[in-house]
């Protein structure tokens, strides 16, 4: 009988998750506040989130990538998962917080995604969750 392989360290990810949401987040809020303000009154909410949405999913990325380097993230998928899941699931409360900040009740912002754009941004938010996870997939040559 074979014995399962050892759980990767969890403090790794939870580290580079935190900082994983934080940066992204920070970047988050000031592409928003310039979709807001700028670009959704002149396009549509739609198109500021379409011309939005790439650029964040960029940042999130490089920084995904930059974070699992330098903290050591495990490739192992549940190192990664904790590290993906942590920062999404964060992304979540703080809109919710900041929602609530902002006069909008839980439901109004979950109801939010119910919406087109709303519908891109959550999408876009769960390939950022999936990110530490695509990559550690092995690379074809």
């Amino acid at each position: 009988m074979m014995k399962p392989p050892p759980a990767p360290a969890p403090l790794p990810a939870i580290k580079a998750g935190l900082l994983y949401f934080l940066i992204v987040f920070a970047a988050g809020f000031v592409l928003g506040s310039v979709r807001t303000l700028v670009l959704a009154p002149r396009l549509g909410e739609v198109a500021a989130v379409l011309l939005e949405l790439p650029l964040l999913l960029a940042i999130a990325w490089f920084t995904c990538r930059r974070l699992t380097a330098a903290l050591a993230v495990s490739p192992d998928p549940r190192a990664r998962i904790i590290m993906g899941e942590l920062a999404f699931v964060l992304t979540i409360l703080a809109e919710v917080v900041l929602g609530a900040l902002l006069g909008r009740s839980v439901l109004d912002v979950f109801a939010g995604f119910a919406t087109t754009a709303g519908l891109l941004g959550l999408a876009g938010q769960a390939l950022f969750g999936v990110f530490p996870l695509l990559q550690a997939l092995p690379r074809r040559s």
